[in-house]
């Protein structure tokens, strides 16, 4: 058998793992634009090929994928581009959302469109500009915290909440929320050609965490709840980043492997899979295709739901794919298979019971100043439990490509124990010109833990008695030339 990995990131290199582990050792093919050197060494390992090109142009992709049997993509642009439709014009088998239904992804205004058309749980409030001017009204009138997005996927980039509790600073609060909504639309969109730019959504608070899924469509296979970090800083601190970590220890993001105390409880996981269930079910009515591939809800446990949706992923999270995947038991094969005959019903997706903690080691530069970032040799001392990720080889050495360079995996009982174990992981990554690091110190601490606890017990308090009295979801907003208005 040879399969096909689309994308050269942390994330295919964990997806690459799982392949090689596989008992029907098949040959793993891969493209990506720079050259991932974890990913070649299983790539030759195998007999398989590498191959450098274009991963957004189903033209080139196809070129290689004729030589395959299956096709697994990784990132989330190839599936706005349409590739997974046009290897499905040539009956390739393919795991990746085609264009149609990874819309619920490119569009957070088609999926807050579809969330509420089909009243799935978790809806926020939230409303879409075409322009900015557009949206100057209600930024002036509407004096409340709110979360400002670009209504289409960027990486991650320019979504800022903007908190606004005290009135004496509600001038200067404005006049952020005007700046930062401008610089969406004049920067963040202005390579997109779509109807809406800006997404203005209420403001909540809570743990975050993603559920992965596997879909054929008709199935979704649930796997670990992960949790992931996103700011640059220990403490949550600094700006937004792909991610620089993440948590997980059994469905629910427990302490440890025999312990009763979690991030989440079994109901609030079995919910959050019925809102991923609905959303896959909702798009594939709204656009008549049919869903293979991964799914991810990117969550949060608020006061206003419990289980709310933040974002949807047609994809695998990254770097929250290292975390399942690492202890995927299952074979991938026998689930891929699964998925292109639409029998995922027949499949137990396991996982080892184990806490895992995924940390990022970055070049300084990155998020913001990824020019700089780039092109630093790498060093490092022991590949065991690392995950390379934006690096490429150029005249023979390991570079970095201005994102974040690898991934160290932790894996043990306890999620502090894992930590410590990613932790010594992450001093074995050096640059060789002395061009400095950084990483999360914190992800999976003692302290963090109990931190993200104790937010989860918080919310969780507050959404069962509004869930006690009838208010789940019920919200009263202010909207100029309206007044006040009931809304959820």
């Amino acid at each position: 058998m040879k399969i096909l990995i689309v994308g050269g990131a942390g994330r295919e290199h964990a997806i690459a793992l799982a392949f090689s582990r596989s008992v029907y050792s098949p040959k793993i093919y891969c493209i990506s634009e720079m050259i991932n050197i974890g990913i070649k060494k299983i790539v030759d390992a195998s007999g398989g090929e590498y191959f450098r090109g274009n991963i957004n142009n189903p033209e080139e992709v196809a070129k290689f994928a004729s030589k395959v049997d299956l096709v697994f993509i990784g990132p989330e642009e190839p599936n706005f581009h349409g590739v997974p439709d046009k290897l499905e014009e040539m009956g390739i088998p393919c795991i990746g959302a085609n264009k149609a239904v990874s819309e619920i992804e490119m569009s957070k205004a088609s999926m807050r469109d579809i969330q509420w058309k089909y009243k799935i749980p978790g809806r926020l409030w939230y409303k879409k500009f075409k322009n900015f001017e557009e949206a100057i009204p209600y930024i002036e009138e509407y004096a409340e915290s709110i979360a400002l997005k670009p209504a289409r996927q960027a990486g991650g980039k320019g979504v800022k909440v903007i908190e606004d509790f005290q009135v004496y600073l509600q001038d200067e609060k404005r006049k952020i929320k005007k700046q930062h909504a401008e610089s969406i639309v004049k920067e963040y969109m202005k390579d997109y050609d779509l109807e809406y730019k800006l997404l203005i959504e209420e403001r909540v608070w809570g743990p975050e965490y993603t559920l992965q899924c596997f879909t054929d469509g008709r199935t979704v296979l649930p796997m670990p709840a992960v949790q992931d970090n996103k700011h640059a800083f220990d403490g949550d601190l600094g700006m937004e980043t792909g991610g620089m970590g993440s948590i997980s220890c059994g469905r629910t993001i427990k302490y440890g492997i025999d312990s009763d105390i979690s991030i989440l409880t079994e109901e609030e996981y079995w919910k959050s899979v019925e809102i991923v269930r609905m959303m896959v079910e909702a798009i594939q009515k709204e656009t008549g295709k049919k869903y293979h591939g991964v799914v991810a809800g990117q969550m949060m446990l608020t006061s206003i739901w419990g289980p709310t949706i933040i974002e949807m992923y047609s994809r695998f999270g990254d770097p929250e794919a290292a975390n399942v995947l690492t202890i995927l038991k299952t074979d991938i094969v026998e689930i891929c298979e699964a998925i292109i005959d639409e029998r995922l019903n027949t499949i137990k997706a396991e996982f080892e019971e184990k806490a895992v903690v995924v940390k990022a080691v970055c070049p300084e530069g990155y998020p913001n100043n990824r020019n700089l970032a780039k092109n630093h040799p790498v060093k490092i001392d022991n590949e065991n439990g690392i995950l390379f990720a934006s690096v490429d080889i150029i005249n023979g050495k390991i570079v970095t490509g201005g994102s974040r360079i690898v991934e160290c995996i932790g894996i043990g009982n306890t999620i502090p124990e894992a930590s410590l174990i990613a932790e010594k992981l992450c001093h074995n990554v050096k640059l060789e010109d002395g061009w400095r690091t950084f990483h999360r110190s914190d992800i999976g601490s003692e302290k963090s833990f109990r931190r993200r606890l104790e937010l989860a017990n918080l919310a969780r308090e507050i959404y069962q008695y509004r869930e006690r009295k009838g208010l789940l979801g019920r919200k009263i907003i202010w909207i100029p030339g309206k007044g006040l208005m009931e809304v959820g």
